[in-house]
């Protein structure tokens, strides 16, 4: 059996999953949605990889593991992998923010995105944590998935994309799989390539669980290093 750990992007939740995990269940994965909220539900404070690691720990070493990583998160899964690397078999980063040692999504973007967003912090009522963008700004412009997205986005912390991840290089041996949406906003393929990761470039929006999961769904089910009788299998069960 194969356990996929889903990690949510900025602004998002666990249930930024919940259109793609019925797909996974269905071709015979488990799946497990880490909060980087953490339990007081807040917005953060800092990269929670350590709650990744807790959810690393729960997988019987004798299932596959596939770590997942969307967006900001594709840092965070890096850092988690990093800690545990002999429970991840695979890394997947969905549109996602990634780098070597010391990396952070503000040293990664335009200095314009950070200019954005510390402004955006700074008119906040406590002046840490970025409003949620509009849905379009993720690529979810029909209107009823924008108005499901827009009543669940939160507010994110400044401080989690100004910090830099620690890395020992142990994550580095795992191999990976960098899929990038188009069109893009973002480098994400040149992100993946520059760590070796194998690129593939995937139609849809930054939010693509939420507006296209089965091609995602597909996707990961095809991640590399999967027995071909189980690929198989899984295939025939997604139809």
């Amino acid at each position: 059996m194969t356990t996929y750990v889903l990690v949510h992007g900025a602004w998002h939740g666990p249930w930024a999953w919940d259109r793609l995990v019925p797909l996974l269940r269905a071709a015979g994965a488990r799946t497990l949605t880490p909060d980087l909220r953490g339990a007081s539900g807040d917005h953060g404070l800092r990269h929670d990889a350590r709650t990744v690691a807790a959810a690393l720990d729960t997988v019987p070493e004798e299932e596959q593991l596939v770590l997942v990583g969307h967006s900001y998160a594709g840092l965070v899964v890096r850092e988690a992998a990093d800690l545990r690397p002999g429970a991840v078999d695979h890394l997947v980063l969905v549109d996602g923010w990634a780098g070597p040692d010391g990396a952070s999504l503000f040293g990664l973007a335009p200095d314009s995105f950070a200019v954005a967003m510390r402004a955006a912090a700074a008119a906040s009522a406590d002046g840490q944590g970025i409003p949620a963008p509009p849905p379009a700004v993720f690529g979810v412009v029909d209107a009823e998935d924008a108005a499901w997205l827009a009543e669940r986005l939160v507010p994110q912390a400044l401080r989690t994309f100004a910090e830099a991840t620690r890395l020992s290089g142990a994550v580095d041996r795992i191999p990976g799989t960098a899929v990038h949406c188009q069109p893009a906003a973002y480098p994400f393929d040149r992100f993946g390539a520059a760590l070796g990761y194998r690129t593939l470039a995937l139609d849809g929006p930054h939010d693509v669980m939420v507006t296209d999961p089965e091609p995602l769904a597909r996707l990961l089910l095809e991640a590399p290093g999967r027995p071909a009788a189980l690929q198989e299998q899984e295939g025939r069960s997604l139809g």
